[in-house]
């Protein structure tokens, strides 16, 4: 939360890399959330399910400068002008090159996703 870093791999690899530590591919989360969500541009994807932690890409995945916003880590966004100030918990500001309404529709998506998945953990445990 207080550091930043320097990473040479890409948005891409950063995600895979993620998955693949927690048991999964990438491909293998954007294939669950497909069977979740149905079909649509810039799934999100729940990268480890006891933590309910889910990212969405800005962009479509194979992009270069795609980031990947983790929906946990979200306090607010707001729009600036054509791109979207997010604001995380850690109080430090971002500004995404991306419309206003975009972002807010992925926050959506990734959110439904999350009430899904504890939708379906709920029903598992009784």
């Amino acid at each position: 939360m207080e550091n930043e870093y320097d990473e040479k791999d890409t948005p891409y690899q950063i995600m895979e890399h993620s998955c693949e530590y927690f048991g999964s591919s990438l491909g293998g989360r954007l294939s669950g959330t497909k069977s979740m969500l149905g079909s649509i541009y810039k799934s999100p994807i729940l990268v480890e399910e006891s933590k309910n932690i889910i990212f969405f890409p800005t962009k479509s995945p194979n992009i270069e400068d795609n980031a990947w916003i983790s929906l946990n880590n979200i306090k607010d966004f707001k729009k600036n002008g054509k791109s979207t100030k997010v604001i995380f918990k850690n109080d430090q500001e971002v500004d995404i090159n991306v419309p206003f309404l975009s972002f807010e529709n992925q926050v959506l998506r990734a959110t439904r996703l999350e009430a899904i998945f504890r939708q379906r953990r709920y029903e598992k445990n009784d």
